[in-house]
């Protein structure tokens, strides 16, 4: 019985394996990750990553949502938990040069660069629409605000909701480029002054 023990063996950690995942895409994006990569990484064969996640796409596109609610849940945080768009704002350009440059993780966002070089639509429009809902979801708390008197009238929620996550966009990208923390969060403090004072 104990041999039987010693040679069984170790159950697949789904949850482990979908988080290395997470971080080889994060590192290389959809497309530079192939499925050497990833078997090589999970530790698994290729027809147990098929069965436990699908293809590369459909796997592609679970890391994504863990990615999401684990590493870049900060900007859906902030949006929930701030009371003015502008406080949410400030919060993300002051959280996102240290969540973009963190020890440990990849450097820059899955979200801003994940399909760089694809010509997978799909896969494109997964991140876009991904990206999009965060821009608009910010446009929403701006015309809230502006509703509320909280904001000049003329303030075009959509442009600022836009502007925004440009901004991190490009916090994210230079993070990658290798830009330190301190330079990123200078480059948020600059962008922040863009935005209009609550009234």
């Amino acid at each position: 019985m104990g041999t039987a023990a010693r040679g069984r063996p170790r159950s697949f950690d789904r949850d482990a394996a979908l988080d290395q995942a997470v971080r080889l895409f994060w590192r290389h994006g959809y497309e530079a990750t192939t499925m050497r990569d990833l078997t090589d990484e999970l530790g698994i064969g290729a027809p147990s990553l098929y069965h436990a996640f699908g293809d590369k796409q459909q796997l592609f596109a679970e890391a994504l949502r863990r990615y999401d609610t684990r590493y870049g849940e900060f900007i859906d945080r902030a949006l929930a938990e701030e009371p003015t768009a502008r406080a949410a704002a400030a919060r993300v350009l002051r959280e996102g040069p240290s969540r973009y440059t963190r020890r440990g993780l990849p450097a820059g966002c899955l979200i801003a660069s994940g399909d760089a070089s694809t010509g997978n639509t799909e896969v494109h429009d997964l991140l876009r629409r991904v990206r999009n809902a965060k821009a608009a979801a910010f446009a929403a708390k701006i015309r809230a605000d502006v509703a509320a008197g909280r904001l000049p009238a003329d303030t075009d929620a959509t442009a600022l909701g836009r502007y925004l996550l440009t901004t991190l966009t490009g916090i994210a990208q230079a993070a990658r480029d290798g830009v330190g923390r301190a330079q990123l969060e200078r480059v948020a403090a600059l962008a922040l002054r863009a935005w209009p004072a609550d009234g």
